[in-house]
């Protein structure tokens, strides 16, 4: 089973009955990570040997008091949260110990509702802390700890870096993550990444909920008892079952249906679900991943998603940039899908492909490629293709067509690079090669022509 947090809990009383019935209302929430210490004096070695997520506290307690740990974790560990439960609802005391460091305060009868969800904020609190310390480290060291695990996407792009410094960074949390972008972009890798570098124990396992009723959706995450409804002869575990310790992938959230987001959001906040035909909750570990290509602000301000549902999945949020953002990357995923080929190819390419602005990107480029690298000459096949693409007259040559896109003004700006080159060659045309004439026309010295032209 997955331990929650990553961390332990850590419960300080000398009670045992009162630790037993803490760690047992933890555990029904899916806390299971947890050490109880009945004896105050092992508190300090505790914390010495192990990392702690969240600690609640007792006050009065024989050897060393409550208040006495409290100061010593202030001082020594700061940011760890520490939620004091005492047997007496003093104020006095409360106003004291949160002017000592305490995260929250509580009395001993304190329904269980309350004690969890002071708990979950303790966690959550925690692991935003965590993540922005190894966030700034990650900014300062520009490392990853788990490169192997971002190999499958091919990318120079300093932004595509930092996400995945930041990937990484939540890898380990078990909060939703919500990765959004345009068709083709990669969205599918980067889940599967964050898997990987995870500390996962269980499947991988993704679903598409586009398109699907309610039934078909609960039927296939939470499964089904036998005689459910019609059809269901025996009975059948769902997904989530499957994906136990692991992650789950749900594939165009965007598209997920009213019904299903309501127990879906039941699922995230309770990490409970049923079975179709059951009465009884089950209890689910898994990471939820959502991806999706739409706008979700947008469909949470126009009613066609949940807004409670958008926050918690948006807990971790990353949005992938598209091809045209990341220009860099083009001559990498040339080499990376044709080097296998065997077809031989130049620069060319390139310079043809940044022409285009690859609206269904990656897996567009790919599909285009794949296409070209049928035919014999690579460039001349891409050369009609984006022709066709771009709805441009045809050209018989790849150089006059880089030339009559480039100067006659295409959706795609052209660089400072293409636009130098175009306009030293045009200048010696005019000039019939004379190099000190086409200057002149430039308005450059002779030396910085000459010096441009060797560099071409």
């Amino acid at each position: 089973m997955k331990l929650f947090p990553k961390n332990p809990v850590l419960i300080i009383d000398d009670e045992i009955a009162i630790l037993d019935g803490q760690k047992t209302i933890l555990q029904s929430e899916g806390i299971n990570n947890i050490i109880c210490i009945s004896e105050s004096r092992d508190v300090k070695h505790i914390m010495l040997e192990q990392a702690i997520d969240v600690v609640l506290l007792d006050l009065t307690m024989p050897e060393i008091s409550g208040r006495e740990i409290l100061k010593f974790i202030s001082e020594n560990y700061p940011d760890l949260p520490v939620i004091i439960i005492t047997g007496t609802n003093d104020i006095t005391k409360a106003v004291e110990c949160m002017k000592d460091g305490a995260f929250d305060y509580m009395v001993k009868s304190v329904e269980k509702s309350r004690l969890i969800s002071g708990v979950k904020r303790a966690i959550e609190h925690r692991m935003l802390k965590n993540e922005n310390r190894e966030l700034r480290s990650y900014l300062l060291t520009n490392q990853l700890k788990h490169p192997e695990v971002f190999s499958n996407i091919i990318t120079g792009n300093k932004q595509m870096q930092q996400l995945f410094s930041y990937a990484e960074l939540i890898a380990d949390s078990s909060e939703p993550v919500l990765i959004t972008g345009e068709t083709g972009v990669g969205k599918e890798l980067f889940a599967n990444a964050i898997h990987s570098a995870g500390n996962n124990k269980g499947e991988y396992i993704a679903v598409n909920v586009a398109g699907i009723d309610d039934l078909t959706f609960s039927d296939t995450l939470f499964g089904h008892r036998k005689g459910a409804y019609t059809g269901a002869m025996d009975a059948r575990q769902g997904l989530l079952q499957q994906a136990k310790g692991g992650t789950i992938l749900l594939d165009e959230i965007g598209d997920l249906s009213k019904e299903s987001q309501v127990k879906l959001l039941r699922l995230i906040d309770n990490g409970e679900y049923y079975a179709l035909g059951s009465d009884i909750p089950q209890k689910s570990d898994a990471r939820i991943i959502a991806i999706t290509n739409r706008n979700m602000e947008e469909m949470v301000e126009c009613g066609a998603f949940r807004r409670d549902l958008f926050y918690r999945l948006d807990t971790h949020s990353i949005t992938i940039p598209p091809l045209r953002e990341r220009r860099e990357d083009l001559s990498l995923l040339v080499d990376h899908f044709l080097i296998d080929t065997g077809i031989p190819y130049t620069s060319e390419i390139i310079s043809l492909l940044t022409l285009y602005d690859f609206p269904g990107n990656i897996r567009e480029l790919i599909a285009l490629l794949i296409d070209s690298a049928r035919r014999s000459v690579i460039e001349e096949s891409l050369l009609k293709i984006i022709q066709k693409k771009l709805n441009l007259e045809d050209n018989s040559t790849v150089e006059s067509f880089r030339e009559n896109l480039l100067l006659s003004g295409s959706q795609t700006l052209p660089t400072l690079k293409q636009t130098t080159e175009l306009l030293i060659k045009e200048a010696m045309k005019r000039s019939n090669g004379n190099q000190t004439s086409a200057a002149r026309i430039l308005g450059i010295s002779k030396q910085a022509l000459s010096k441009r032209l060797q560099q071409n």
